[in-house]
């Protein structure tokens, strides 16, 4: 299936392209599937062809019934190209794949990486790519995040609400996501203004107190009057709060499986531009990239490393949090503390 990308959105779409230093000789994948994102995927095989790239369209047939983003990430990590062994090989030999599919969290994107090629993700709709465009100075602000993070023995975050949970951090690796990706073997997602990581295995143990107005993904609702959960050792053992609580637990069960309560990843939001909206089109990056937020997460980690590949994964983040590295005050109450993480906002 092929399609005509609108010039502006190639012009977008180049200039991602660039940032992920597509030139002469380098070799992209695009990947797409069935009738989605076909204009994306016309628009990324364009770009990258105006900056002297090889490209080759990996178009695969539509899934039974149609898969969206939307759909996808509500049963992450799931995909059919395990099937088709041609188009994963053409992946894994790419410099860049340009993944209009979705593989967050799966086995054929984790392969890719370890073949050397770099992946960026690109589902989200045009107008929250244009307004969440990535900058070298939201790069840089995540990276000094990282250093930050990968020093780290211990975090913890508190609310007024009563949240109070540690995480003891290991050797897991930091995952960055400032919307495009030069580095061989390493992921990221446009638009992106975040970052991540795990616990020790075990090493979460606290409670976590969600407030009126934070937000539930990927059921993309908000909190209405609260939800309490109790940590120990890694995994939710308790859950309280009402509707809230019991509509969630609802969501949980339909996937059938116990690791959607093991605690995932941990980390904060560093984009400025971000917008705290549960209606508006795509995944929801503006509410997991916002400025100042605290991202607790359940269910996989197999992005970091780990092998819980559950297909329930909860985004939840919250505002007005404080967040702590070891005794240093990273956020209060939804800002950012340190100097080299604060972005210069409009007036």
């Amino acid at each position: 299936m092929s399609q005509v990308a609108a010039r502006p959105m190639i012009d977008m779409f180049r200039e991602e392209m660039a940032l992920c230093e597509v030139k002469k000789g380098v070799k992209v994948a695009v990947l797409s599937e069935g009738g989605q994102l076909q204009d994306y995927a016309a628009a990324s095989v364009s770009a990258a062809r105006d900056l002297g790239g090889t490209v080759e369209h990996v178009h695969l047939p539509a899934a039974a019934g149609g898969v969206s983003a939307s759909e996808r990430i509500a049963n992450i990590g799931q995909n059919s190209l395990s099937k088709h062994h041609e188009a994963m090989k053409t992946c894994k030999g790419a410099d860049l794949v340009v993944d209009h599919m979705l593989l967050l969290f799966s086995r054929e994107q984790i392969e890719m990486q370890k073949a050397g090629a770099r992946v960026i993700l690109v589902v989200e709709p045009l107008e929250i790519l244009r307004r969440l465009f990535p900058t070298p100075d939201q790069r840089r602000r995540v990276e000094a995040a990282e250093k930050m993070l990968q020093g780290s023995k211990r975090l913890r975050f508190t609310n007024d609400a009563g949240t109070d949970v540690t995480y003891e951090l290991g050797d897991v690796p930091v995952l960055t996501e400032y919307g495009y990706t030069s580095t061989p073997g390493r992921w990221d997602h446009w638009p992106g203004g975040f970052l991540a990581t795990l616990a020790k295995p075990g090493g979460v143990n606290g409670k976590v107190v969600m407030k009126p107005g934070d937000i539930i993904y990927p059921m993309m609702r908000f909190v209405e009057k609260g939800i309490e959960f109790t940590v120990r050792n890694g995994r939710v053992v308790e859950v309280k709060g009402g509707k809230d609580a019991d509509d969630l637990e609802a969501f949980i069960a339909t996937y059938d499986d116990p690791r959607a309560y093991a605690i995932s990843h941990i980390g904060w939001g560093l984009n400025e531009r971000c917008q705290w909206r549960v209606d508006l089109p795509g995944i929801g990056m503006d509410g997991r990239a916002y400025y100042g937020n605290v991202l607790f997460s359940l269910g996989p980690d197999t992005e970091f490393g780990g092998a819980n590949d559950t297909a329930c994964h909860l985004d939840l983040p919250m505002k007005g949090c404080d967040l702590y590295l070891d005794d240093e005050m990273i956020v209060r109450k939804g800002e950012l503390v340190p100097e080299e993480l604060r972005a210069v906002r409009a007036a």
